[in-house]
Formats: C-alpha cells, structure tokens, sequence
C-alpha cells in the first residue's frame, strides 16, 4: 500500500476514535452491567511497579504503558518487537540478520550498534534484573504476568542506559495453588510453537515450584539460493525455574533460573542496488532470499541465576534484596554483501558476563509521604572477536574486552500535601569505572594466524561520575483525573570504541563521553463516563547532549578499499513529542483501544570536520507520527466463556534506521493490518486464529550502506502470517 492510503485508513480509524463516545455509550447503557466494563476496567488498574512500589497503571504519574497476560494474548504479542506499534514512540525491532538481539529506542532515543563497549540507551530488565547487551534481548512472550514500558529517563530509579526508558518484563509469580497452562501453535512457514508453565506447591509448606517453558521453531522466509539453506527461520528454546517461599506475609524468597537457546539461521538481507565490484549480480526478487557465500551461522545462548529476598520489618519499613548472575554467548558469520563473492565477509563472537546487587529499603506508613531508597552494584565483562574479509585480499580482527565496574545510589520520595497535591523527588548517584583492552590486527590471510600488522593495541580506563535527579508535582483534579509536571534526567555510559583503528584514525582511540537527556513534561491521566473510558496524554521537551552515534568511517588510502566501525558524540539535540493513548467501550460489547504519537527530534549541533552540519542530520528510528487503533468485539456465552474478535491497524511515519540517512535504506511511511477471534471456550480451554501484516506490507526495518564496498543491502520485517493457537489452563 502507498503512503497515501495508509494515511486514509489511519485517519478514517482515528475519526471512529474521535466519535463522541456519550453517543456510542448511550446505545447501550441500559443493558450495560458492571461486568460488561471489566475489559476495560481491568487496563485501568493494571498494577506496575515503575517506581519500584506498587501502583495502578491510572495513579503512577509518569508516561508508562502496561500489558496484562490477557491483553498480550488480545494483540498476538510472540515477542518485545510485537510491542513497536502499541506503545507511542516506541521503535523496537531484531538487530540485522539476528533473531533475538534487540534494538530499542523510546522518544528517539536508544542504539542500534550491538557490539560490546557500547552500551543501549534503553534499559530491558528480567524480572527487576537488567540485561546489559542486547544480545538475547529480544524476549519471548510465554508465562508473562505483564509488560511495563516506562518512556522517558529513568535515570534516578533505574540508572545508566535508561535514558529513552525501559521495559519491563515480569513473569508470572508463583502461587500457593496447584496449576499450570500448555498451549501449542501451529501456523504460517510450519510455524511450530509449544509453550508450558507449571506451578506446583509442595504441600502445605509455603514452598512452591514453578516451571515455564517455550519451543519456538519457524521455517525461513527465505532461502539461500545457492545452498537451499533456511534463512529469517526461527529456532528457539527458552525456559525459566522458580524456586520460593511465599508462606508468610512477613517474608519471602525466591531463586529463579532462565536460559534462552537461539539457534535460528541468519536473517535474510536484500541486496538494494548492484554491487560494482559484482555488476554482474543483479538485486533478487525476493526480499528474504539470500546467496551468501558464508555458512548459515547465528547462534545465540543466554542464561541467568537471581535471588530474590523480601522482609517486612514492620508496619511501615520494608527490605528487599536483589542478587543476580547473568552471560550470554554468540556466534555469528554476517555476509554484508549477501554475494558469494568475498567483499565484506565477517564471522564474529561476542561474550559477556555481569554480576548485579541490589539492596533497596520501602517506606509506607499510610501517611503523606512514602519513599524507596537503595544501593546498586553492577560488575561485568563484555568482549570477544569480530573476523573481517575484505575482498580476501585484506584480513583484520576486531578483538578485546571491557570491564565495567559501577556502584550507585538512589532514592525517591513522595510527600502528599492533601488529597490533591503531592511532590515527588529523588536522584541517583552514579561513580562508574571502564577499563578496556583492545588488541587489533591485520593479518596475512583469511585464517587470522599470522599477523602482519597491529593497527590498535589499547590498554586504558576512563571514570564516569554521574548525577541524574528527578522532580514532579501531581494535582489530582477531580476523582478520574490525574495531572502531573515532571523533571528528570537520565544518562547513556561512555567508553572506548572497540573497533578503533588507531593507527590509520588516531582520534578513534579516544573514549567517548557521556550522552544525558534532560526531559521536562506534561501530562495527563483522566478517566471518565463511569470509568469506562480512558484517555493518557503527555507532552515532553527534552535537552539531549553528547548524543552517541555508531558510523561507518572509511580507512584513508585503503587498497583495497576497507572501512571500520567508529564512534562519536554529535554535540546536541532537541526532541519534543506528545503521547495520547485512548481505550474504552463504545458499548456493552465494543471496545476500542489505540495511541498516537507525534515525534519532532532536531541536531542543534552536530559537529563533521569543525563544520556544524546539524541542518542537515536526522534523528534515527525517529518517524514524526506514528499510531495504531483496534476495535474488539466481546460475545460473551452462556457456560461462562466468551470469543474475543479483534481487528487492528498500525501506521509509522518516514524512518531513517541508520545514522548514513540512505534514502535507499529509509523506509517511507506504511501500516500494518492485524486481526484475530479468540474463542474462550470455558475456563479451561481457549482457541485462538491470528493474523499479522494481512496485506502483506514490505517494509525495512534496518539495513547497511558501506559505500566504500558498493554494499547496500536491507532487512525486512516479517511477511503476512496466519497462526491457529489451542491453549489449556488447569
């Protein structure tokens, strides 16, 4: 579909949205009882932690989106990509020609380069764990109690690469009682999926056991067309092991254990234009079929140990502990040019470890004022190797590690003046420390065993001290409805740039600073015709300075021409936006729900050979608009069950995923169509057909424009599917 239609069809949507909703409520309101309105009653007082306490989704006075289990299940959500179009200002994908390393940003803010050193600018956290890479990331949906994602710095709760937001994936807890939930999913491509959670108390002990698993396996969309080889297939198992007490109302412990096996092919790449260094090679037709000449290999593993501990020391003070162990292993081969040429060949392995520990203290006396406090650690290794083949005439390695060594502390307080206003105000002090070791070369041949050259050996730290506070003031106007002001700001690690090549570009082995965001913001939290409606708004202006940008650099008087990856701070930038989400029941069985976001993100300085060229920048995976709306029907049945119709459109302005701004990479505006019925059979059973992208929409998430190799090559989102689900709970 061209972009004009898309814009028709998102308008047309949004106008049924803008109905007035007294005449669409006035329908039915006789006929309407007080369980007809839990659907959207229940998104309201979703309970999110994203102060680190306990509230409703209504009273948390920051811009934050959650997701109960159930409405995870509505929107077809397999993995956090599935979130992009559901969330405002969110741009979530797979990393180039990965499964499950992610690439997040929120409000324009995030990073897209995985490799170690550089750190992302939103946080994805583990059940209150986070995931420093990104590698692995990209969690699967199964056995979840819900999503939060927090939009905007977290600095002064959740600390360093917070600072476009984060998200928050909390799996089910476990429960007193005996019960469980299996489910198998059979759909497009040989699409086979089996997911199981078990929760099993051993006896009358307050001890209980849960188990969650998932089987997630997926024919490519594509092929080699050389060797026959899958590519964009999905192989994936994932598991996670509770252990805890949970018999007391004083305390409680609880040990849990995940591991994530990734061994899906290699994402397909289109090849956008000839190569002329292959002009023979035209581009093929399909945008997933490959004929790269390196073997299909993209193998990630990732696993984690925590230990959490929960003690009421009285009425009013609460202690919790947080100890967690995480690594994650990958290999990968990434043929930039997708020829059997050797132009760009490059096979990487990339590890990493970290050691996290965190203590925090909750006040709550049920009077004016309630605070959390704490004490964080964070002690991890990232390295690894990166081989490059360039034309088999030049060999080189990227190799080496970073040690980050991070202490913090943090507090957050709300004094409650009377039921109307409140002030809330803390910070975070942050003292980090990066020590890393570089070791690159260049080589005699394609086997990397007898070095010719030593183009970076780098052995230096650099420290980091931080302060990032926060400061916000909420007036509840009326009973359903809720405004706030706030301040806060967060910050984005520096370091070294692993893949320095100092001595053709000195400047590369130069640490690169800090990125902060200082974010000033407006909004709004009203409910309203009997709580039957909700409406979010929120209106931010953001100071952004020392952004860090990941750019392909070209070696001077290379023959044969090669590249390597630099970095750099741009200088600064202002983003502002406004963020509205709506959902509510046009009658006793229609309920809508949707978001719009409009994005305005501008260099004010961005500095290229003691030239500003900010005028002529663009933000990345920045769209100025950006939207979706879905209309659901609720039948409900007379054994107690009930089938959930939903249909869904999603639209996203112009994106630019790549800091060369390739106008052959940029994806023009588009929208996706999604639908599915879930038939709640009983409260047992539940049978459901889905479908994503039902037009078929071709659009790019991501790609690479390496000039100097004549690469230009983009990687796609998925292809129409169709999945029919059967799930079991017990």
């Amino acid at each position: 579909m061209s972009l004009q239609p898309n814009r028709l069809a998102f308008a047309l949507m949004l106008a049924l949205a803008a109905l007035p909703a007294a005449q669409l409520h006035a329908q039915d309101t006789e006929a309407t009882s007080e369980a007809d309105k839990s659907e959207v009653a229940q998104l309201g007082t979703i309970t999110v932690t994203a102060r680190k306490r306990e509230e409703t989704l209504q009273e948390v006075p920051i811009a934050v989106t959650a997701f109960s289990a159930q409405k995870l299940d509505d929107f077809n959500v397999e993995d956090l990509s599935d979130l992009d179009a559901q969330v405002p200002n969110l741009t979530v994908y797979a990393a180039r020609g990965s499964s499950s390393t992610i690439t997040a940003y929120i409000r324009g803010v995030g990073q897209a380069d995985p490799l170690w050193g550089v750190d992302p600018g939103v946080g994805i956290y583990l059940d209150d764990v986070y995931i420093a890479r990104p590698q692995g990331a990209l969690l699967d949906i199964f056995d979840v109690e819900r999503i939060e994602v927090l939009r905007g710095p977290q600095g002064s709760l959740y600390g360093k690469n917070t600072i476009g937001g984060a998200i928050k994936y909390v799996s089910r807890a476990l429960d007193p009682d005996f019960g469980g939930t299996a489910g198998l999913t059979l759909g497009s491509d040989n699409q086979q999926d089996f997911k199981v959670g078990l929760n099993v108390p051993l006896g009358e002990s307050g001890w209980v056991a849960r188990f969650a698993g998932a089987n997630l396996t997926r024919d490519g969309y594509g092929e080699n067309i050389r060797t026959g080889q899958d590519v964009s297939d999905k192989e994936i198992v994932a598991g996670r092991f509770t252990f805890g007490y949970v018999g007391s109302d004083v305390w409680s412990l609880q040990f849990t254990a995940d591991s994530i096996d990734d061994a899906s092919a290699v994402r397909g790449a289109k090849m956008l234009a000839v190569n002329r260094f292959a002009p023979t090679a035209a581009p093929l037709d399909d945008r997933y079929d490959v004929r790269n000449g390196m073997p299909n290999i993209n193998d990630t593993t990732m696993e984690g140990y925590g230990l959490t501990f929960n003690y009421r020391i009285n009425d009013d003070w609460s202690f919790k502990s947080v100890t967690a162990h995480r690594e994650s292993d990958t290999e990968t081969n990434i043929d930039f040019d997708t020829l059997p040429n050797i132009i760009a060949d490059v096979k990487a392995f990339y590890s990493d470890e970290q050691f996290s520990q965190e203590f925090q203290l909750n006040f709550d006396n049920g009077g004016n004022f309630t605070g959390v406090a704490g004490l964080y650690w964070f002690d991890a290794e990232a390295g690894g190797t990166v081989l490059n083949n360039f034309f088999n005439l030049s060999f080189g390695n990227t190799n080496g590690k970073v040690d980050t060594d991070s202490l913090s502390f943090y507090g957050e307080g709300t004094y409650r003046f009377n039921d109307q206003w409140a002030l809330t105000f803390g910070g975070r002090w942050t003292s980090e420390e990066k020590t890393v070791d570089i070791f690159n070369q260049a080589f005699s041949d394609a086997t990397f065993t007898t070095p010719i050259a030593t183009v970076s050996d780098l052995n230096d730290s650099v420290e980091f001290d931080n302060f990032s506070p926060k400061v916000s003031l909420d007036y509840q106007a009326t009973e359903d409805t809720l405004l706030y002001g706030l301040i806060s700001r967060g910050f984005k690690s520096g370091g070294f740039n692993i893949r320095a090549n100092i001595s053709a570009v000195p400047a590369s082995g130069r640490p690169f600073d800090d990125e902060t965001l200082t974010t000033y913001e407006l909004g709004a939290k009203i409910a309203f015709l009997d709580q039957r409606w909700f409406l979010n708004a929120a209106y931010f202006y953001s100071d952004y300075e020392d952004v860090q940008l990941s750019i392909f650099t070209t070696i001077p008087n290379s023959n044969p021409p090669a590249f390597f990856g630099d970095f750099t701070n741009a200088g600064a930038a202002t983003v502002q936006g406004i963020e509205l989400e709506l959902f509510g029941q046009l009658s006793d069985r229609w309920v809508l729900q949707g978001n719009l976001a409009w994005l305005d993100a501008e260099y004010d300085e961005y500095i290229s050979a003691g030239v500003n060229v900010a005028d002529a920048q663009k933000f990345t995976n920045a769209p100025e608009f950006s939207g979706a709306l879905s209309i659901q029907y609720i039948h409900p049945l007379d054994n107690g069950g009930e089938i959930r119709s939903r249909v869904g459109y999603s639209y996203q302005d112009k994106v630019y995923p790549t800091t060369d701004l390739s106008e052959a990479i940029a994806q023009d505006g588009y929208g996706l169509w999604n639908a599915s019925v879930i038939w709640q059979i009983d409260d047992n059973w539940k049978v459901a057909l889905e479908g994503n992208n039902l037009a078929d929409e071709e659009y790019r998430t991501t790609g690479y424009n390496i000039a100097a190799l004549g690469i230009l090559t983009g990687f796609y989102g998925p292809p129409r599917t169709v999945a029919l689900t059967a799930q079991y709970s017990f």
